[in-house]
């Protein structure tokens, strides 16, 4: 979730009171943005090992995805991104095969071998044989990813409407959003859609 602006409301939001709604100050100051990357545990319906930084590139995901997988070094871990070039990256290439102890060449980026294109980066993260895969999903469908449902719940519960005096503070907001809705909230997303028939 890139761009997450930390804009502080000039005036203070008025409650909702009896016949009348919450009014929110239309005029603010901005104090930056943050970006958030966030896993959705699928299982328990959690948001776990959040990192939250200035900017999301290619070095930060990767760093990212290290420090999930240290919440268990031996488990299986199968991450479910999109199209994204940093999902694709020589950083991610480079992790997943140091943590699998994979012993081959994997090439020179954009010459030969495993490197070579996001194509073939890209076969080699979604190696079904790898402890560590990932699951690209086609474009344009950012709702099969239910990490964007989350973070719509983020958006609605806490963002929208949010008054954030720097990027620190917009950073602590939603790092205690996250404790809280894990502690009180979570649960997986139960999904209603059952497709189109071949038909329609």
């Amino acid at each position: 979730m890139t761009g997450v602006q930390a804009i502080e409301r000039i005036y203070p939001t008025q409650s909702m009171q009896m016949r009348r709604v919450e009014r929110t100050e239309f005029e603010y100051i901005r104090h930056g943005t943050i970006s958030l990357i966030a896993n959705w545990d699928v299982a328990q319906g959690q948001v776990i090992t959040p990192s939250i930084g200035p900017q999301r590139t290619e070095i930060d995901f990767a760093t990212h995805v290290k420090k999930t997988i240290a919440n268990d070094p031996q488990g299986d871990w199968i991450f479910i991104v999109d199209q994204l070039n940093t999902h694709k990256s020589e950083s991610l290439v480079r992790l997943v095969a140091s943590h699998g102890q994979l012993d081959i060449d994997l090439g020179v980026k954009g010459k030969e071998g495993v490197l070579k294109s996001m194509k073939t980066r890209a076969e080699f993260l979604s190696d079904l044989t790898h402890q560590i895969r990932f699951v690209y999903l086609p474009k344009h469908t950012s709702w099969l990813n239910q990490i964007e449902c989350w973070f719509s719940i983020l958006t609605g519960s806490l963002i929208r409407r949010g008054n954030f005096t720097s990027t620190d503070d917009l950073k602590h907001q939603i790092l205690e959003f996250i404790t809280y809705f894990n502690r009180t909230l979570a649960q997986p997303f139960v999904w209603k859609f059952e497709g189109f028939s071949a038909s329609e």
